[in-house]
């Protein structure tokens, strides 16, 4: 008895290609850019963690949605360090600018 099984590949692996197949791909970038997004306030500005969300990218940048205007303003000091660290984290790319606005409630 033979078995169908080609070699194992992780799911990770497939995901871009499946992305591309389905139109996905615009998505699957945010998705991930999002999480590292995440990850990286969670590890650089803790006290915005939670407080910020990546909400989109335009042109080349990334639009950040802060709940209260000091979590915007510590952002925006710290773009240039956000950035560096966003462009060199898997998940992530160089991005031209940070944009961020303070979410209207």
């Amino acid at each position: 008895m033979s078995s169908r099984r080609g070699p194992m590949e992780r799911v990770g692996d497939l995901l871009p290609e499946a992305a591309r197949e389905l139109g996905l791909e615009r998505e699957l970038r945010l998705a991930r850019a999002t999480a590292t997004w995440s990850a990286l306030v969670a590890e650089r500005v803790p006290a915005a963690s939670g407080a910020c969300r990546l909400a989109g990218i335009e042109e080349g940048d990334l639009l950040v949605e802060a709940d209260h205007p000091i979590v915007a303003q510590e952002l925006r000091l710290r773009s240039g360090e956000l950035l560096g660290a966003f462009g060199s984290s898997p998940g992530g790319f160089r991005a031209a600018g940070l944009r961020v606005r303070v979410r209207r409630v």
